[in-house]
């Protein structure tokens, strides 16, 4: 199989990286093996601020190692074992530039354990609560024999419900990849 030019995760990494420059407050909701962490670490710089959710442990201690694999101190980066859904205990609403959701599995672990769409759902509400006017949430949702489409239905019908008067949604989909290929979003905070 050949494998793509362009990834889901690198076109939302693209998107992010040509539309801010040193943004000061992000968070990586799904922090994972810390790929997406890394990548808002460097896009804030020194100066920026990075908040990491997971409520695996070992998803945790992945990115954690990864940070410093990558030289990252980990002052630049607060890492929270706890659901992207309590967003808001940790950020006052209006104050971040940037929510990165990469849903599913945490690679290389358990892919019976896996985001569901009624947290998601929430943590999504909450990150457009915590977003700053012109902030940007991005979302890559998944689909498959293992985890189903329920997370990736609700998610799309919260995002076509969202009003224009608030934001602007993108739902970026690959024309000739499989239907179960990863699907890259945004909402733009107006």
């Amino acid at each position: 199989r050949r494998r793509p030019d362009l990834t889901a995760v690198r076109l939302v990494q693209d998107f992010l990286t040509d539309r801010f420059v040193r943004p000061n407050v992000m968070v990586d909701a799904t922090c994972g093996n810390g790929g997406d962490t890394v990548f808002l670490c460097k896009l804030g710089g020194k100066q920026g601020r990075v908040l990491a959710f997971d409520i695996q442990p070992a998803a945790i201690e992945a990115t954690r190692a990864r940070l410093a694999r990558e030289g990252i101190a980990g002052s630049r980066c607060r890492l929270i074992l706890d659901s992207h859904a309590n967003l808001l205990r940790y950020v006052q609403p209006g104050s971040v530039d940037i929510v990165m959701f990469n849903f599913g599995w945490l690679p290389g672990a358990d892919h019976a354990v896996h985001s569901q769409a009624e947290s998601s759902v929430r943590a999504m509400e909450a990150a457009l609560s915590a977003l700053r006017p012109g902030g940007v949430l991005s979302a890559v949702l998944y689909s498959g024999d293992v985890i189903g489409d329920s997370e990736k239905q609700a998610v799309l019908a919260w995002l076509e419900a969202l009003p224009l008067t608030a934001c602007t949604v993108l739902v970026c989909r690959f024309a000739n990849w499989a239907d179960s290929a990863p699907l890259p979003c945004f909402v733009i905070k107006k």
